[in-house]
């Protein structure tokens, strides 16, 4: 499966640009820590980019991403990466065995918090977004109250991070692909 068809099968099933921008934002995180962890960066990335493909079609912990799952065998996707998408979801009751799901488990809520933290801040950018601005907003737990923090920390233990350092990772990743999620915002590129 290329890259091209998976973002096809998601285009096809969801038609929130936020959620695409999610996507696209858990998609670079992916790839950055499958160089990390020796793993492919493309390959990786698909679990990313597909990961939350069904939301809008089954919007309950019920469904989602359980009866995704079919949908993703008919499109040709590998078993490997459904299995991924699984166990990103700890209600399916998938265990998260490989670095590869234990990194989309570990990436998935902290994508939404950087990105909520990044147009929050006066330059509306990920260019000058630093883990310790996302920490700080991190205590406030109105903010961005539907990001699971227990989550995020489960996640960097799981995969064995520091959370600062997979803060810091997760910007940096989300930082290429800036001007795809709209997070340009004044600020200038990283040197």
């Amino acid at each position: 499966m290329d890259r091209q068809t998976a973002y096809n099968i998601v285009t096809e099933h969801v038609k929130s640009d936020s959620l695409v921008k999610h996507m696209l934002s858990v998609e670079a995180a992916m790839r950055t820590y499958a160089v990390a962890y020796n793993g492919d960066p493309e390959y990786w990335a698909l679990a990313g980019l597909l990961h939350d493909f069904d939301w809008e079609i089954h919007p309950t912990l019920e469904k989602h991403p359980q009866d995704g799952a079919p949908i993703l065998r008919a499109r040709g996707v590998p078993e490997e990466i459904i299995r991924c998408i699984q166990s990103h979801a700890t209600h399916t009751g998938v265990p998260r065995e490989s670095e590869m799901e234990k990194a989309l488990f570990a990436v998935d809520e902290l994508t939404g918090l950087v990105t909520a933290c990044a147009l929050v801040r006066p330059s509306r950018s990920l260019y000058d977004l630093t883990a310790k601005s996302v920490k700080g907003k991190w205590k406030d737990k109105a903010f961005a109250a539907g990001v699971n923090r227990a989550d995020i920390e489960q996640g960097a233990q799981e995969l064995g991070v520091e959370l600062t350092a997979h803060i810091t990772t997760v910007i940096a990743a989300m930082q290429k692909i800036a001007p795809e999620l709209g997070l340009v915002g004044t600020a200038a590129p990283p040197a």
